[in-house]
C-alpha cells in the first residue's frame, strides 16, 4: 500500500504546479497577436527542441555532480526567466532567447524529478511500489493540466486579452521553486565528481548508441514509426487553437462578449475536455492494444487512423467546417496518448533490454530532429496556403510515409 506521507504530497504538488502553464492553451494565438507569422512560430519551436537536446548532456552531468535538487532549482529559474522575457518583449529574436532559456529548463528538469522520487523510494524501501507511486503522483500533473485550461480561460476572460498569461505563469513556478528547493538533502543521492572530458565522453556514448540502432532494420522501423507520428503531432497540435478561435466566433453564444473572451470560454472548455480524454486514453492503452492480433498491428492501424484524422481535420478546416475539424483533431490527441505506451512496448520487442535506454534516446533524438524540420515547414504552408491546407498536406504526407515506417510482424 502506498504511504501517503508528507513527501508524497510534495511530489504531487510539484507535478500540479509544473503544469500550470497558463499560456499553453493560447500559445499560438499569443504569438500571432504579437505579430509573429506561423513560420516564425515554427522556428521558435525548432529552437526550443534543438536547444533542449543539445543541453541535455551538460545538464545531466551537472545534476550528477551538484545534485538533483539544484538541477531542479536551475530548471525553474530558467523557466521563470523565460516567462518574464516573453511577457516583457514582443520581438522574434528576443523570443528566440526566451525559447533557449525555456529549453534549458526542460533539459535541467528532464528525468531529474523521477530520479528524486526513485531515490526517496529506495531510502524508504518502497522500490516495489515505484509504478503505482509514480502513477499516483503523475495523476496530479494530469489534473494540473485540466485545471490549467480553466484558470487560463478565466484569466483571458477577465483581462480581455492574452498579455498577462506568461507573467501569471511565474506565480505557480515560484511556488514550485520553493517546494523543490526545500526537498530533503538526502534525495540528491551520491554526488559524482566532474571528471575532465565528462561531457565529451557522454557525447561519444550517445553517438555510439545512435549509430548502433541503424544496424537493426526492424528496430529502425519501430523507432521511425513512433518518432514520425510524435513529431507530426508536436508540430500540428497547437494549430487546434486558431481553429477553436474560428469556432468560438461562429457559434451563436456569448455574442455580447468581446472576441477574446468568447475564444477563451470555448478554448478553455475544449482543452479541459482534451486533458480528461488523453488522461483516460493513457490509462487504457493496454486494453486498446489487446483488441488487435498483435502489438505491431495496433501501432500500424493507429498510425493510419492518426494520418486520416489529421487529413480530415485539415480538409474540414479548409472548408470552414470548424466543429468537425475540432472533433477529429481531438481524435488525433487521443491517439497520440494511446500510442505512446504501445510504441515503447514495440521498441522494447525489437531491441535488447541492455540497450533499451539507448533505443528510446534515439527515438527522442529523431523526434526532435523531425520537429525541427516540420515546424518551420508547417509555418510556411500555413502562412502561404492557410492552416487547413497545411494540415491536409501533413496528413497526406503521413499516409505516404506509412509505407516506409510500417512495422513488419515477424512470424
Amino acid at each position: 500500500m502506498i504511504k501517503k506521507d508528507r513527501m508524497f504530497y510534495r511530489f504531487s504538488l510539484y507535478g500540479f504546479l509544473k503544469n500550470l502553464r497558463f499560456f499553453g492553451p493560447f500559445i499560438i494565438l499569443i504569438f500571432t497577436d504579437n505579430g509573429l507569422s506561423y513560420f516564425q512560430i515554427g522556428l521558435l519551436y525548432s529552437i526550443r527542441d534543438l536547444a533542449t537536446n543539445i543541453l541535455e548532456i551538460p545538464t545531466g552531468v551537472y545534476a550528477d555532480a551538484f545534485g538533483r535538487r539544484r538541477s531542479m532549482v536551475m530548471a525553474f529559474l530558467a523557466y521563470i526567466a523565460a516567462f518574464v522575457i516573453f511577457y516583457a518583449f514582443g520581438d522574434f529574436y528576443i523570443y528566440a532567447l526566451a525559447m533557449i532559456l525555456f529549453a534549458a529548463g526542460e533539459a535541467f528538469r528532464s528525468g531529474t524529478h523521477k530520479a528524486l522520487i526513485l531515490e526517496y523510494l529506495k531510502i524508504n524501501n518502497m522500490q516495489d511500489l515505484k509504478v503505482a507511486y509514480y502513477g499516483r503522483t503523475r495523476s496530479a500533473s494530469q489534473f494540473g493540466s485540466a485545471v490549467n485550461s480553466l484558470i487560463a480561460a478565466g484569466l483571458v476572460f477577465y483581462s480581455g486579452g492574452y498579455e498577462y498569461m506568461f507573467i501569471a505563469s511565474t506565480i505557480p513556478y515560484v511556488l514550485d521553486l520553493i517546494n523543490l528547493a526545500t526537498y530533503p538533502k538526502e534525495l540528491d543521492g551520491e554526488l559524482k565528481r566532474i571528471r575532465k572530458g565528462a561531457v565529451l565522453e557522454q557525447v561519444k556514448v550517445t553517438l555510439k548508441a545512435f549509430g548502433g540502432i541503424f544496424t537493426n532494420l526492424q528496430a529502425m522501423r519501430a523507432i521511425l514509426n513512433s518518432a514520425s507520428f510524435s513529431a507530426v503531432f508536436k508540430t500540428t497540435k497547437d494549430y487546434l487553437q486558431p481553429i477553436l478561435a474560428v469556432l468560438a466566433l461562429s457559434l451563436p453564444i456569448f455574442i455580447s462578449l468581446a472576441d477574446a473572451k468568447r475564444e477563451a470560454v470555448i478554448i478553455g472548455v475544449v482543452y479541459f475536455g482534451v486533458y480528461l480524454l488523453t488522461s483516460y486514453a493513457s490509462r487504457h492503452a493496454g486494453e486498446f492494444s489487446e483488441r488487435f492480433e498483435n502489438i505491431a498491428q495496433a501501432v500500424n492501424v493507429s498510425f493510419l487512423f492518426g494520418a486520416g484524422f489529421l487529413f480530415l481535420a485539415g480538409v474540414t478546416t479548409w472548408l470552414n467546417v470548424a466543429l468537425i475539424s475540432v472533433v477529429v483533431f481531438l481524435g488525433f490527441y487521443v491517439l497520440q496518448n494511446l500510442r505512446r505506451p504501445i510504441n515503447v512496448g514495440v521498441i522494447s520487442d525489437q531491441i535488447s533490454h541492455e540497450v533499451m535506454a539507448s533505443g528510446l534516446s534515439v527515438e527522442s533524438q529523431f523526434t526532435t530532429l523531425l520537429v525541427a524540420v516540420f515546424s518551420p515547414l508547417m509555418g510556411v504552408l500555413a502562412d502561404t496556403l492557410g492552416v487547413g491546407v497545411a494540415l491536409t498536406i501533413f496528413g497526406a504526407g503521413m499516409l505516404l510515409l506509412f509505407g516506409v515506417v510500417r512495422i513488419r510482424v515477424v512470424r
